[in-house]
């Protein structure tokens, strides 16, 4: 079996425009977030091949010059899975291909090999992506943020088997209770991170965006308006903490997690 990591990367963001060459303090220095997101996507194990895949040249000449090989993608890529999917088409042959977004540099190893894992033993599976199960503390920071104005994490509901129901940009389900810091809920934080099969990537970019993907700007509710079955694969943190980088209030709660060493 072999395996891709792409990293799709853009300027261009609406949120946070040049987000993937800001810089982001750890201990061993100040480096930007597609560096720190190439770096955690080498740590995985069992990868054949890591590109990062951008339309950007600021991108990819730093890119270049530590170390990553990049791949030009086209900018009428509307969101990361259509630019994995130019990716598959000029670098055919993986049987996987992972989508590790670029502004997930916490993302442990484990993360990455459970859901490729989780894919080649479920044959039924279209793609597959992580769920994390969150706690009174971590629930209380994406409802938080939601007050605030801010999209803080992208939440998961599925059903037997792992199969995805929905993904959200708001807390689901609802819940009828407040919780301890550290109890655990039924909330799910969706990873953004992607396994696909080569078929379902190479259907995505000629399906017309749907409703639901427009309402939540969620490119994983596309599979799901088109009959895709997509796999929540459970992981655990084993103690560290994850988070995303969406918008600049972010950078130093990043910062001090490398601090405290809490990354992969």
């Amino acid at each position: 079996m072999k395996t891709l990591i792409a990293i799709p990367a853009r300027y261009a963001s609406t949120r946070y425009p040049g987000k993937p060459l800001v810089t982001l303090r750890g201990p061993d220095g100040e480096k930007t977030l597609i560096r720190r997101s190439w770096e955690a996507a080498i740590a995985v194990g069992g990868i054949d091949r890591v590109v990062v895949a951008t339309d950007d040249d600021r991108i990819a000449d730093h890119a270049g010059d530590f170390g990553a090989e990049v791949v030009m993608t086209s900018s009428d890529a509307r969101n990361g899975t259509e630019r994995c999917a130019e990716v598959a088409t000029k670098l055919p042959g993986f049987d996987v291909i992972v989508n590790l977004q670029g502004d997930a540099p916490l993302t442990p190893a484990w993360f990455v090999e459970h859901l490729v894992a989780g894919l080649m033993q479920d044959p039924q599976a279209d793609i597959a992506t992580p769920v994390l199960r969150c706690d009174g503390r971590a629930v209380a920071g994406f409802l938080a943020d939601r007050r605030a104005g801010r999209v803080g994490g992208t939440t998961a509901v599925f059903g037997k088997g792992g199969r995805a129901l929905y993904f959200s940009k708001e807390v689901i389900p609802f819940l009828g209770r407040d919780f301890a810091p550290e109890e655990p809920t039924p909330v799910f934080h969706h990873v953004g991170v992607y396994a696909y099969r080569p078929a379902a990537l190479a259907a995505y970019p000629a399906w017309p965006i749907g409703a639901l993907e427009t309402l939540e700007g969620l490119e994983q509710l596309r599979f799901l308006e088109n009959g895709r079955n997509v796999l929540c694969v459970e992981v655990h943190a084993k103690g560290r903490q994850f988070w995303e980088l969406n918008n600049p209030s972010d950078v130093p709660i990043i910062e001090a997690m490398l601090a405290a060493g809490t990354t992969a």
